[in-house]
């Protein structure tokens, strides 16, 4: 399931874009396999990131796994129910398991993808 109203990037991040802020999480496919989340590290309010950069940490039973910030900008909320409850990003990563907004300002990178774009890059390295 991949989202059609969604932009990805190569880490496996999603970005639902609302005016000039992206809300980010992490994918389905990256959730499945990292297993069982089981804690999960987020930057503070007004943190500030540059694209590729990692804001954040997820630990599964399996592994743990940096976040990488998918565009430039500041932290304007993070999702504080993830801190108590993290297997909401495997229950729903598209919605109750968002991680963080971010404030970007102009354009958006021209490497977030479409979801065509993303299940095209997803079936290319499971052939890798």
């Amino acid at each position: 399931m991949i989202p059609e109203n969604l932009k990805y990037s190569k880490d496996h991040e999603w970005v639902k874009i609302e005016d000039n802020k992206g809300i980010i999480g992490i994918t389905e496919h990256a959730q499945k396999a990292l297993g069982d989340v089981v804690f999960v590290e987020l930057p503070e309010v007004e943190d500030e990131f540059e694209q590729g950069e990692s804001f954040g940490v997820v630990e599964s039973v399996k592994a743990v796994s940096d976040c990488y910030a998918p565009m430039s900008g500041v932290i304007t909320a993070i999702n504080e129910k993830l801190l108590d409850t993290p297997e909401l990003i495997n229950q729903d990563p598209y919605g109750e398991g968002w991680m963080l907004v971010i404030e970007f300002a102009g354009d958006l990178p021209d490497d977030l993808m479409s979801a065509d774009g993303y299940e095209k890059f997803l079936l290319e390295s499971e052939e890798e």
